[in-house]
């Protein structure tokens, strides 16, 4: 395979070293630049222009989702692979929305990274089987039958759109409110009409609806 050039995302020190020795003891593959925050990553990807990047999402200053997302736009031909502890359905999809090419858990780096590295950086999707399980339970759990209903049909007004995405980041009502110049008051409001209009009765299904209706 062509040589490649990588970027290592990572705020523990000894992942980052772990990952170099994988990747080193490939031919032709060279680590060119590290960061142990995600706003580092994201200048370091702007300034070197990595072929592949490796992405871990819990790091400080910006998570890898939005490291992701910022790469997509800014450095198109950078490949993301994000590399992580968290096996929930909707962090994978969160995740692959983003921009990420691949999706890795730290459990699978010894035996998975290079196979990960080498297909995204073919222009492939990446997933362990693992993974692959996870995103197809949600999947089905998502269609399930008291789940349908044409909700996706319904409308979502512009500053509904906002609350959701501001929801589905972790944001308190609080938060949200001070984003958007509006009172906590209002943030309750609009989210308990788009509850009530979707149908749904909880974060998690807001979250899953988002996502299978391509609002993230």
């Amino acid at each position: 395979m062509k040589s490649l050039r990588i970027l290592i995302a990572d705020d523990h020190e000894l992942v980052r070293r772990g990952i170099r020795g994988v990747l080193r003891s490939q031919g032709g593959w060279r680590v060119v630049a590290e960061a142990a925050n995600g706003r580092e990553a994201v200048e370091k990807a702007l300034e070197l222009k990595p072929d592949v990047a490796v992405v871990d999402i819990g790091m400080p200053e910006l998570d890898g989702v939005e490291v992701a997302r910022q790469l997509r736009e800014a450095v198109p031909d950078t490949k993301v692979l994000v590399l992580t502890m968290h096996d929930s359905d909707h962090m994978v999809r969160r995740a692959l929305h983003a921009g990420a090419c691949g999706y890795l858990l730290k459990s699978d780096l010894t035996d998975c990274l290079r196979k990960a590295v080498k297909a995204i950086a073919e222009g492939k999707r990446f997933l362990t089987p693992k993974v692959s399980e996870i995103v197809l339970k949600g999947f089905l759990k998502a269609r399930s039958p008291h789940q349908q209903g044409g909700r996706a049909n319904l409308r979502i007004s512009p500053r509904e759109y906002e609350i959701i995405r501001h929801l589905f980041k972790g944001k308190s009502n609080k938060e949200i409110a001070a984003q958007l110049g509006i009172t906590v008051r209002t943030v309750e409001t609009h989210r308990s009409k788009i509850m009530l209009k979707l149908g749904l009765h909880s974060l998690a299904e807001l979250i899953h609806y988002a996502l299978d209706n391509e609002i993230i």
